[in-house]
């Protein structure tokens, strides 16, 4: 076939190794001289490191054994066991991957659900008449956890107050909007045969995937657009909850539920900064997160309050079209190379992706460990380290001089910036950005610098911190969300009648793996506090982690009759003081720096402090002793 062996001739050489193994159960190509040597960095390692002659061999046989299967003949080892998946991954990788990782690897593998079967069940495990749920916000959290419901046989109703499906890829559509997670594995394991055109997707095809992964996974029906969840109180004489909503005429109803669950995410509150004379600005003026229809920048002169990730993405994408774009800079950025930003994925490997799920799947879990735990021990604070004003330990100072000569090397003959743009704080202590061209926008004629952030807005101009009045046609403030206020700006009544807003005291947000909280019985929040990876890992997977837990929690509740769980006190500050503690020898509360991963109070309440594969072996089985429980004594009817 000239397609197949185009596809193979191009295709990733690490990825089509395993694929060998399983198509023909020798596991000769496991070993010398077919074994590549480790990447660097973040990138795909497409040759392995190995002789061209060897890659040519391993490409031939490839070919041939893909010819095979797509004639009828069946897989070797079409579901590898644990203990093969990690070999497998290791020598792909060029490097040892931990035992502990087998089941998290089946589970991006795609094999879990099958894997669920093996649960003994001894009896049948069905919601009680009358059951119901109410999943607030419809992206990326609220259609995880309504294919864990449809999988639980749960009457549920997804309420969304925008128009249409996807959060914050359907609220974000500024120019060069997109995802730093690469696009195989920014997906959910049961819904990754996507024929995605980038390496790494932009909001677009973002938005796509979500419309297309709702429908595809039964979750769409559920939805009920232009309706807005405002407030919620806990019942406790009907165990459930009654949920306020306002339509999109203005109304409000009163909807009840046994079991309400947030799925509203973080990134949906953007920040307005305190700036002096900000609403007497004259021109158009936009935020990133609510980028206005029709805003065209062409042969104008663009402010842009802020250089995070949206800045990034923004600036590259429009300094083409703008007359001079005006950066005025917050504090520096650690940014790391972006090798795929923007290519598009060769015809003949989308091909290969859409035709051969193995070879999609060993790309994806390649993926799953470049872009996961592997920076989390350079992460960690090295009471022996001799420069704690630079970096965290030897690994983290290693980071420290790559990324700095990355930087230098893209400045080019504009050194003079590097003072400005060269973080003094250790790398990852911020969100590390994925560089796009940003360094090298900034060398350009048409692009100014002011390193000392905005001081004043005037109607016609900016004013730097350095004094210089810059005058501008457009102001763009990319500056970021309000994410330290979880759930906000719901009003949420426990038990106890207190709101979360004072249990959490506004902005210090803690619960028991990030999803269940004191005196909210019967409720739980997906992308909760603390659940962000901040060295690494894909969201989507978090996600799956978390709705899966609670699609099991309420299967207990199912099997034992019960009526309500809460969780304990005493679990729920235990696990939140190992929390904080774990936080304190890490990066992000060095103090070197301002982040949004830190509240009020300089806690970090946005990171997880735990590695991945931690968070997924803690939240793999839920221990119905972390609660408190009732039986079940009176069904909730359903209103609306």
């Amino acid at each position: 076939m000239d397609r197949l062996r185009a596809a193979v001739a191009v295709a990733n050489i690490p990825s089509l190794l395993p694929v060998l193994v399983q198509l023909t159960g020798d596991q000769r190509w496991l070993e010398e001289p077919y074994r590549p040597t480790r990447g660097r960095g973040l990138d795909d390692h497409d040759d392995g490191g190995l002789p061209a002659s060897v890659q040519q061999e391993i490409r031939e046989h490839a070919a041939a054994a893909i010819e095979d299967w797509l004639g009828g003949a069946l897989a070797a080892i079409p579901e590898p066991s644990e203990a093969l998946l990690v070999r497998m991954l290791s020598v792909s990788m060029g490097e040892p991957i931990p035992e502990e990782y087998g089941p998290m690897l089946r589970h991006v593998f795609g094999l879990l659900p099958e894997a669920e079967a093996e649960r003994p069940v001894t009896e049948a495990v069905t919601p009680p008449a009358g059951f119901r749920a109410i999943v607030i916000g419809a992206g990326a959290s609220g259609i995880a956890m309504g294919v864990e419901l449809n999988r639980a046989g749960v009457d549920y109703t997804i309420f969304e107050k925008a128009d249409a499906i996807g959060g914050t890829w359907w609220y974000n559509r500024y120019p060069g909007c997109g995802v730093d997670t690469p696009s195989h594995l920014y997906c959910y394991s049961y819904f990754d045969a996507y024929d995605w055109p980038a390496y790494f997707s932009l909001r677009d095809t973002l938005h796509e995937y979500f419309e297309t992964a709702a429908t595809a996974l039964g979750v769409r029906p559920h939805v009920r657009f232009r309706t807005e969840v405002i407030a919620a109180r806990y019942d406790e004489q009907a165990q459930g909850w009654e949920v306020d909503v306002r339509t999109a005429d203005g109304r409000t109803e009163t909807h009840r539920a046994d079991v309400v669950i947030s799925a509203v995410g973080a990134f949906g509150r953007p920040i307005v900064p305190d700036i002096p004379g900000l609403d007497s600005f004259a021109g158009e003026r936009a935020h990133t997160a609510r980028w206005p229809e029709g805003l065209d920048v062409t042969a104008k002169r663009v402010a842009v309050i802020g250089n995070g990730a949206s800045a990034m993405q923004l600036v590259p994408a429009i300094v083409d079209a703008a007359a001079h774009v005006y950066v005025f800079q917050r504090s520096a950025q650690w940014a790391a190379p972006f090798e795929k930003f923007q290519q598009a994925v060769p015809d003949a490997l989308r091909w290969l992706f859409r035709t051969v799920p193995q070879y999609r799947l060993w790309y994806r879990l390649r993926l799953f460990w470049n872009f996961n735990d592997k920076n989390h021990r350079a992460l960690q604070r090295d009471p022996s380290w001799p420069h704690p004003e630079r970096a965290l330990n030897a690994i983290n100072d290693a980071h420290r001089d790559y990324f700095t000569q990355y930087i230098v090397r893209e400045l080019g003959d504009r050194q003079d910036l590097l003072p400005h743009v060269l973080p003094t704080y250790p790398p990852f202590g911020k969100r590390m950005l994925m560089d796009n061209g940003w360094f090298r926008t900034l060398r350009r004629d048409d692009v100014t610098l002011t390193p000392t952030g905005a001081a004043e807005v005037r109607p016609h101009s900016v004013v730097g911190g350095d004094g210089v009045e810059h005058e501008v046609d457009v102001l763009v403030l990319a500056t970021g969300f309000d994410v330290v206020r979880f759930l906000a700006p719901m009003q949420l009544v426990g038990r106890s009648g207190r709101t979360i807003r004072e249990t959490w005291e506004d902005d210090d947000a803690k619960a028991y793996l990030g999803t269940v909280v004191p005196d909210l019985p019967n409720f739980f929040c997906l992308y909760g506090p603390n659940l962000q990876g901040g060295h690494g890992g894909s969201f989507l997977t978090t996600l799956e982690v978390q709705a899966r837990y609670v699609r099991r929690v309420l299967e207990e509740m199912f099997r034992r009759g019960l009526g309500s769980v809460e969780c304990r006190q005493d679990v729920h500050d235990a696990y939140n003081e190992r929390v904080d503690a774990a936080h304190e020898r890490m990066v992000w509360t060095h103090p070197g720096m301002s982040t949004y991963y830190r509240n009020s109070r300089g806690r970090v309440v946005v990171n997880s402090p735990w590695r991945n594969v931690d968070f997924w072996h803690m939240a793999r089985e839920p221990n119905l002793d972390d609660f408190h429980v009732e039986p079940r004594r009176a069904q909730v009817a359903a209103a609306g």
